[in-house]
């Protein structure tokens, strides 16, 4: 069985810290403190008076100020982890934790996962090919040398940088090694540790180039041990769960997120809010505690991204590429079906293009697979379609040889209506207003992320409100929006309700408007 050596690293609340090491090393597991040198002395020794009679329990030997980015935080982690290996020659894993994280499983489960599979849990994406680093230098980060903290001395580190890019003061990666990128939470195998820490003694040339880099706690583990062990013993992820908000910070978890925590396929989560105390309770008696089931349903960044983006529709802050283009022509009529049920208005739209001679193509702007012509390109993705809307359009036209155009769009797009019914071409909408059942939104839930088979009732209760309104919100905005040509069709009204709208909404004869609309499952989810 597994016997876990946490590697903790914490700079801050010594009540927590203490509570955190006693938790873990009662359920039978090992604990590596590396206290940071720049926090208070009196914490340190609080700590040390309460645990340091604690055979689970051990310090790291040398204490480092460690600061944001810089290798201190490698070397205090390095620290750490050889004062495990030392004290705990029965640990089979060594697994990364800050003050701030708390187990969302419960030990035995922990345990059992980890004795699943002979393998390390570290995040390693290729450096130079993937995109995670989203903001701020990349390349830069290694090619130079880093002797200042960004945060603490931003005049200083970017004089540096830029005083060696004018004197072409570059350096090589190590030749032997190819650089990976990931987060700094990972949990390895005593093997791993072992030959990682030899490798640390015997390539002075590879620690000499790290200690310079930039952010080396992002890059210095999830390269070596891609170096040191074989793709197939490596699961590229963090047992760890954390999430970033849109502007890189962490999100903060507090005590009513216990029930979306319990549900994520990981083993801790970071950060958990001081004073979330009763969470902290929670979980607490969570880790102790045996035979308990966890549903995992995964939905946790999905739901985070979707909640916290709800009071940021429509914020722009400078004019995009397509508006400042020429337009689609005055002679051209488009004609927007805006429906949140993608399957009806398609339904809709097959019924024009069979029994019409009007082109209709569907949710061009939100599907990826809608089948489009060759358009040199531009079509060949969902960010290229948006970026380079109207020219699209304008080929789109231009390849069907017709001067009116049927789109399908969802209502989330409305910026797409603004810029359209901008243009000198006549634009014309029509709304699908859908009813919503408890069922269609939940399914809408599993299919955007929002939601998995396991998630609980009491999560969906919550959630189902939340949905339900941000789609009314969607429609409200069309309306409140007052564009010109615009019209609404209901399932909840009758055939010949419908029948006018549509007919002037296509500018065809009304017999043919109501044979479009004779189709009995045009709402049939």
């Amino acid at each position: 069985m597994s016997k876990i050596a946490f590697i903790l690293l914490c700079h801050k609340d010594p009540e927590g810290v203490i509570a955190q090491a006693q938790r873990l090393a009662a359920a039978g597991d090992y604990l590596a403190i590396h206290f940071d040198a720049s926090a208070r002395r009196e914490h340190y020794d609080q700590i040390t008076s309460a645990l340091g009679g604690n055979p689970n329990v051990t310090f790291a030997k040398r204490r480092e100020k460690c600061g944001w980015g810089e290798w201190s935080l490698v070397q205090a982690t390095l620290n750490a982890v050889e004062a495990a290996v030392d004290a705990f020659p029965d640990a089979t894993h060594f697994y990364m934790l800050s003050g701030d994280c708390m187990p969302i499983k419960s030990a035995e489960y922990i345990h059992d996962f980890l004795d699943s599979e002979d393998v390390d849990y570290i995040e390693s994406f290729d450096f130079f090919k993937s995109d995670w680093i989203k903001t701020g230098i990349k390349g830069e980060r290694l090619h130079y040398r880093h002797y200042f903290n960004e945060r603490q001395n931003k005049w200083l580190f970017y004089t540096s940088l830029d005083l060696q890019r004018k004197l072409g003061l570059t350096r090589e990666i190590p030749s032997d090694i190819e650089v990976q990128i990931g987060s700094q939470w990972w949990c390895l195998r005593r093997p791993t540790i072992e030959a990682l820490l030899d490798f640390c003694r015997t390539r002075r040339d590879v620690m000499r180039f790290f200690r310079t880099t930039w952010i080396p706690d992002e890059t210095f583990f999830q390269t070596l041990v891609r170096h040191l062990v074989p793709d197939r013993e490596i699961r590229t992820r963090t047992l760890t769960f954390l999430v970033f908000s849109d502007y890189g910070m962490p999100a903060v978890f507090y005590n009513d997120h216990y029930d979306l925590l319990l549900s994520q396929d990981f083993l801790f989560a970071r950060k958990i809010s001081p004073e979330a105390k009763e969470l902290k309770t929670r979980l607490g008696e969570l880790y102790v505690s045996t035979g308990i089931q966890f549903q995992i349903s995964h939905e946790g960044r999905n739901l985070y991204k979707f909640l916290t983006g709800r009071g940021r529709i429509g914020r722009r802050f400078g004019q995009r590429f397509w508006e400042t283009e020429a337009s689609l022509g005055r002679e051209r009529e488009l004609m927007v079906i805006v429906c949140k049920k993608w399957h009806v208005a398609k339904r809709l739209n097959e019924r024009i293009r069979e029994h019409t001679d009007i082109t209709a193509v569907d949710y061009l702007f939100n599907e990826e697979s809608t089948p489009l012509p060759d358009l040199g390109g531009i079509q060949s993705t969902l960010d290229k379609r948006a970026r380079h809307r109207r020219a699209l359009m304008r080929m789109l036209f231009d390849y069907h040889n017709t001067n009116r155009l049927v789109i399908c769009i969802d209502p989330v797009n409305i910026d797409l209506l603004h810029d359209f019914c901008s243009d000198r071409c006549t634009t014309r909408i029509l709304e699908i207003e859908c009813e919503f059942s408890d069922e269609y939104l939940f399914g809408h839930a599993e299919r955007v992320g929002l939601a998995g088979p396991g998630t609980s009732t009491e999560t969906m209760e919550r959630l189902l409100p939340t949905i339900r309104f941000d789609m009314r919100f969607e429609s409200d905005q069309i309306r409140d929006a007052n564009f010109p040509n615009f019209s609404k069709i209901r399932e909840a009204a009758s055939q010949e309700e419908n029948t006018g709208p549509l007919a002037a909404f296509l500018d065809v004869p009304y017999e043919t408007a109501r044979d479009l609309l004779n189709i009995n499952y045009l709402y049939v989810d």
